[in-house]
Order: structure tokens, then C-alpha cells, then sequence
């Protein structure tokens, strides 16, 4: 057996359901042919921590659930940290805030883009629905945590990518039905596959499912909310 000594980093992903009632669609956009990670697939938007998402003060946080939740066996980045990660990523790839109004002074450089709208980060409306640890033997490996939130929860136009880098390309919502037609990595599938229950709904889930893969063995757990 080999070990794999490469660098699990922290991460978050966030999953948006547009018209949830009828027609549910999701927000994906597809990898550069050239990126280190999951060339060419369609995925969710969302990327690793940075240190300075460790100091970002979330002014309406998520709520008490899914914050204790994030708490449990992750002790090594804050719950802030995460939600942070989510929320820039999202602007970062889409263009597209999570956030509520008001002036931020003196925004943390990777922040400035996002701070000149005129919006701080407001986890209020987010949901912690799924983690997941990438396999030994990638070339990254992610412990991501995957946030849920309703596009009507956005401020911005919801077909307008025009802010968005061009880390994705193809921004889309994609009707939830029509995912098995895209080249989705197999984590993509299993968090679909997870959670399509609980898609439709804004509160957090009554348990989140945990895919971990720190050994050669792949497993699904569950995070609930049991104090053992």
C-alpha cells in the first residue's frame, strides 16, 4: 500500500436552486481543458479557504444547526472561514452575491472586488447540506464542505455573469433533470444523489452526509446532531 502524503486542503462549494417549485435548475459552469483539478467537468462553483477568509466577519450568520454542524471534527478552520470561502468563490466564478448592504472600509485584498458592490457576506439564507474529502491519489484533495442556498436569496441578476472571472466557462442553470446529460465529476453525482430531497428546502437538513475518503475505502457517514 502507498501512502499519500498530498495536502488535504479546506474548501466550500455552494449549490443554487432556481424556481424550486417548478422546473428546479442549478447553478454550474464548466473547468478549463488545462486546470490541475477536474478538467473539463461541470461543476458547482466554490474553491479552497484562504487565510484571508479566516478573518471575515459573516454579519447574519448561518444558522444554529448548520453551525454546529460545521463545528464537529473541524476543529481546524472556524465555521466563518468556510462560509466566507463559499460565498467569494461564488463571486468570484459567477458573479453572482450572497450578501446584504453595507459599506465595508477597509476590505482584505482578495475581498475588494466583492466589497465595491457594496454588500458584506450574509450567511443567513445558507445551509451546510454535504462534505467530502477527495480520494487518495488526485494531484488536490479538498475537504469541502457544500452550502445549499435559493437563488431568489441572491442581489444580483440572476442570467448576469458579466462580474464572473473566467475560471468557469458555459455559466448556466441547468435544469436538475438534465444534469446526467453533462460530464459531471462522480463527487457531483453523489451529491445529487444525496440530497435532491432537500433542494427544494431553505431550512438545514436533518442530517448531512459525510463522503469521506481518507482511506482506499469510500465511505458515506452522517453528520447529525448527536453530542457522541
Amino acid at each position: 500500500m502507498t501512502s499519500d502524503k498530498t495536502k488535504i486542503r479546506n474548501a466550500a462549494t455552494v449549490i443554487v436552486v432556481r424556481n424550486k417549485q417548478d422546473k428546479p435548475s442549478v447553478l454550474m459552469g464548466q473547468r478549463g481543458i488545462n486546470a490541475a483539478f477536474m478538467p473539463s467537468k461541470f461543476v458547482f462553483p466554490g474553491g479552497a479557504v484562504d487565510n484571508q477568509d479566516l478573518s471575515i466577519d459573516i454579519k447574519k450568520s448561518i444558522n444554529e444547526v448548520c453551525k454546529k454542524r460545521l463545528l464537529k471534527e473541524n476543529e481546524n478552520v472556524p465555521w466563518n472561514a468556510l462560509v466566507a470561502a463559499a460565498i467569494r468563490e461564488l463571486f468570484e466564478e459567477t458573479g453572482q452575491i450572497i450578501g446584504v448592504e453595507q459599506k465595508w472600509p477597509e476590505p482584505p485584498s482578495s475581498w475588494r472586488d466583492f466589497a465595491k458592490t457594496g454588500y458584506v457576506p450574509d450567511a443567513s439564507n445558507m445551509s451546510f447540506v454535504f462534505r467530502a474529502i477527495t480520494p487518495p491519489g488526485r494531484p488536490r484533495r479538498f475537504d469541502a464542505r457544500f452550502f445549499l442556498i435559493q437563488a431568489e436569496e441572491l442581489r444580483t441578476n440572476l442570467d448576469d455573469f458579466s462580474m464572473a472571472s473566467d475560471e468557469l466557462s458555459h455559466l448556466q442553470w441547468i435544469p436538475l433533470k438534465d444534469t446526467k446529460n453533462f460530464d459531471l465529476p462522480f463527487i457531483t453525482q453523489v451529491v445529487l444523489a444525496e440530497i435532491t430531497g432537500n433542494l427544494m428546502n431553505s431550512g438545514p437538513p436533518a442530517q448531512v452526509p459525510f463522503f469521506q475518503n481518507t482511506t482506499e475505502e469510500s465511505l458515506i457517514n452522517y453528520i447529525s446532531d448527536d453530542e457522541n
